[in-house]
């Protein structure tokens, strides 16, 4: 009886961990949005890290430490932070930023966990209106696909994404 104590919780564990080990090692979150204004006026304002701050929804630490570094705005430039457990720690820097229609940034978060994301915004033009599509593509690590078992990243992440582009939407409406 007491070997099957310590038995069946190791085999629920190791089952748990094989599962996890089975999941796609990677994951896609996309979210879009119609704005009334046109894509020279959100492509500057994502293009330019410095005016993230007027609509990113990951600002959720007001002591968060931000550097920015690289070009002022478009290829090159960088920004990092450091906060508490909401923003955690990690560095976004734009690697391709094609005018008024793509952008593209390499996404390396170090804490609460690392990993390297690529992330995008797509604007296409719809009449008087821009389709703005948020997206991040994710190779994930075995702890990702085990917390994943009981996280929903689509909704978590996307939940962030749809915040995020209605406050944009909000600052290009403007």
């Amino acid at each position: 009886m007491l070997k099957m104590f310590f038995v069946v919780p190791v085999m629920l564990v190791a089952i748990l961990f094989i599962y996890a080990a089975s999941r796609p090692d990677s994951f896609h979150v996309e979210r879009s949005l119609t704005i009334k204004a046109s894509p020279e006026k959100i492509f500057g304002l994502i293009n330019d890290l410095h005016l993230w701050n007027e609509w990113t929804p990951y600002n959720k630490d007001p002591a968060m430490k931000k550097t920015y570094s690289g070009s002022s705005s478009g290829k090159g430039a960088s920004y990092a932070w450091e906060g508490n457990k909401d923003v955690g720690k990690g560095e976004i820097t734009i690697t391709e930023s094609t005018p008024s229609s793509r952008i593209v940034f390499d996404l390396h978060m170090i804490k609460p966990f690392e990993g390297h994301n690529v992330a995008a915004f797509t604007l296409d033009s719809a009449g008087d209106a821009t389709r703005v599509t948020w997206s991040l593509d994710d190779k994930q690590k075995f702890i990702v696909r085990l917390i994943g078992i009981f996280m929903d990243m689509d909704k978590l992440i996307g939940g962030d994404f749809e915040k995020g582009l209605a406050n944009l939407k909000a600052v290009a409406e403007r």
